[in-house]
């Protein structure tokens, strides 16, 4: 009797996979199709207090962010370095190292490349996998005017980037490390003389350009990861589901996902940068 490899294993489970997915989506095209989209773009959202901004949670996000940051620690916890790497350890040094390699090239001060290297790094990481899970049919919550609707199958897991809120306090929080940073290496006279340059009159544009960081390097992620999803969804609904949407998932989670993820974390390294010169 032979032992399967891990890649045999690997393939085996997803065949399996998508035998089920295939089974329950013809299940869901044949039986639950509802060709109204109810519910296309909406958000489960629970109001507490007064409601508000301040006053509304959308649970799918927070058990989502959760999921995805239990499945992290235990990756990082089962992960064993050795002296003489195997492939996955050597993928994944290789992209530790380009990603040094830019943090490097683009943070002049080297005593800040290292909080600078973790913070890009563990946004990359989360943004990935949570861009990915948007990739993967699985469970999907849609409110509907009676109720919540949950589909199986039918929709891909939802991703925590496709909630702007998510994406917007990363990209402040990028700010607001970035120029604490600034400040303690210029002092406060430094950081605020650097909106005054190269000439005085600059300020304005200056402060503009700086509030206008955060909202692009959020907007960019939310647009291509929820409207992504939309036009799949839309698609799915005019093909009557089924075939195409797999496709379509995984060109949207796992290639524009990465990519995107990808430009998150470069962003960040480069306002962080800018800010240190």
């Amino acid at each position: 009797m032979s032992f399967l490899t891990k890649e045999e294993n690997l393939k085996k489970i997803l065949k399996i996979t998508f035998i089920i997915y295939a089974a329950l989506g013809l299940i869901n095209a044949l039986f639950f199709f509802n060709l109204e989209l109810d519910g296309v773009g909406e958000r489960w959202i629970v109001e507490f207090g007064n409601g508000g901004f301040l006053g509304s949670i959308n649970p799918m996000t927070l058990i989502m962010s959760f999921a995805i940051i239990a499945i992290v620690l235990l990756f990082a916890k089962g992960v064993k370095f050795e002296r003489i790497p195997g492939r996955k350890q050597s993928l994944v040094e290789m992209l530790f190292e380009y990603f040094w390699e830019i943090v490097e090239d683009t943070v002049p001060v080297k005593k800040y490349r290292k909080i600078t290297f973790v913070i890009s790094m563990s946004l990359f990481i989360y943004i990935t996998l949570s861009n990915i899970l948007g990739g993967i049919p699985g469970v999907d919550v849609i409110p509907l005017k009676d109720g919540l609707s949950v589909s199986l199958f039918t929709n891909p897991w939802y991703s925590p980037t496709s909630d702007l809120n998510v994406n917007l306090t990363y990209a402040i929080l990028v700010l607001i490390l970035s120029h604490a940073l600034a400040i303690n290496h210029k002092g406060i006279g430094g950081w605020l003389k650097s909106f005054i340059q190269p000439v005085p009159f600059l300020l304005p544009l200056n402060i503009i350009s700086e509030i206008a960081k955060p909202i692009s390097h959020s907007l960019r992620l939310f647009g291509n990861i929820m409207g992504g999803g939309i036009l799949v969804l839309i698609i799915s609904y005019m093909l009557k589901y089924f075939v195409i949407p797999v496709f379509l998932w995984g060109f949207f989670g796992w290639f524009v996902g990465f990519i995107q993820a990808f430009v998150f974390a470069l962003l960040t390294i480069a306002y962080i940068g800018s800010v240190l010169e």
